[in-house]
């Protein structure tokens, strides 16, 4: 039997500068991060949220009538089933995190899905949809159930950016303005190159394993805090800081003690995220709307001081803690928001596995004892 050949200098910590795969998906080339060759500048300013979704899944902008197609169908699909909202009552909020109760909300939500069990590539069109246009009812579905308030059902014929700002809200009409911020998020967020989140829905994609499952997995990747729930972190971080005049002690503390500042930093950008520099300005505008500038003025002076002294740069993180806490949502809400947005790109990167696949089996470099021999249990030292 020949000998497998494992190669120790394609070994890196965090599998860094590994090419795990081919993609077309998004890419981040020179600094600028593209989704299907279209720069996330561009999109921000121009698209919609369901238009980007389209674009992932098809490798291409929707000509008019597919643009009004699968936002009317997305919208159309949106509403949860009265039997899965009352399963969904049944599970614990109380000390539970939003991103636990999502993860098993969408495992759970396979059984009332007649295709779950089907990885057709017709089957898997319609899944994406209504994992899309589900997700984020339930996430807004979480927040009255701990509330102990009904969940709200979307209303048919808006978009997923109003609709979930109107759920939220327990069914108010929301504002235009806010809309439109929230959707360009949506934007920001729907997918970004092979990060680790996507990555696991590729790794049980290629076991062949359903849909549902590929993105439950993503859930479970996207829940820790080095990833989604970093901008949950970034805005417990500031409200503990509470003033600048303590923000210029926090930052310098942690530099004098080489601790991490949640939101700075990032393991491929290295001259700043441009999701970032988006998020920015709308930080600046929309806490100053609700009379709290300090928390745009603080984290500015943290973004400076870390790029000063550590050459460091703030990700999409940093700045969309403050946007989202200024559009009155709650702060353990803003990890689930990134799934509400992600699933785009999870499921382009399933198409992508499904239509392409080998199962992933990386090999380990040993580093464990050899030639061990068992003894009997009394002469063991």
């Amino acid at each position: 039997m020949a000998e497998v050949q494992i190669f120790e200098g394609a070994l890196d910590k965090g599998l860094e500068g590994i090419v795990a795969c081919s993609t077309a998906v998004s890419s981040i080339q020179d600094n600028t991060l593209s989704y299907r060759g279209f720069t996330i500048e561009d999109l921000a300013q121009n698209s919609t949220f369901e238009e980007v979704v389209f674009l992932l899944w098809n490798d291409r902008l929707p000509k008019a009538s597919e643009l009004a197609e699968i936002t009317a169908t997305l919208s159309k699909e949106a509403a949860l089933e009265p039997e899965f909202i009352k399963v969904l009552k049944t599970l614990p909020t109380k000390g539970v995190h939003p991103m636990a109760w999502l993860r098993t909300a969408v495992s759970l939500m396979s059984h009332w899905d007649a295709d779950a069990g089907s990885n057709e590539v017709a089957a898997n069109s319609r899944k994406a949809i209504r994992l899309t246009a589900k997700m984020g009812t339930i996430v807004c579905a979480f927040d009255a159930i701990r509330n102990g308030k009904e969940p709200v059902q979307p209303k048919v014929g808006k978009s997923l950016a109003w609709n979930f700002m109107s759920m939220l809200k327990g069914g108010q009409e929301p504002d235009a303005e806010l809309v439109k911020v929230f959707d360009t998020c949506l934007i920001l967020h729907a997918d970004h190159e092979l990060n680790c989140s996507a990555f696991a829905t590729r790794v049980t994609a290629s076991s062949l394993s359903d849909l549902h499952s590929a993105v439950v997995s993503a859930l479970g990747a996207l829940k820790g805090p080095l990833h989604g729930g970093a901008n949950e972190q970034v805005m417990l971080m500031l409200k503990k800081i509470g003033t600048i005049e303590s923000a210029k002690k926090f930052v310098q503390d942690a530099l004098d003690a080489k601790e991490k500042v949640m939101g700075i930093g990032h393991r491929v950008y290295k001259n700043g995220d441009p999701r970032a520099a988006i998020l920015r300005k709308i930080s600046e505008t929309l806490t100053k709307k609700i009379g709290k500038p300090e928390l745009y003025q603080m984290s500015i002076m943290i973004d400076d001081t870390m790029q000063a002294q550590k050459g460091l740069m703030p990700n999409v993180d940093f700045y969309s803690a403050t946007v989202y806490f200024s559009m009155g949502i709650p702060i353990d809400i803003f990890t689930p928001i990134f799934a509400v947005s992600r699933i785009a790109g999870w499921i382009a990167h399933s198409q992508e596995q499904y239509a392409n696949n080998r199962i992933y089996r990386p090999r380990g470099k040993w580093t464990g004892k050899l030639g061990q021999k068992w003894s009997a249990v009394g002469s063991r030292g």
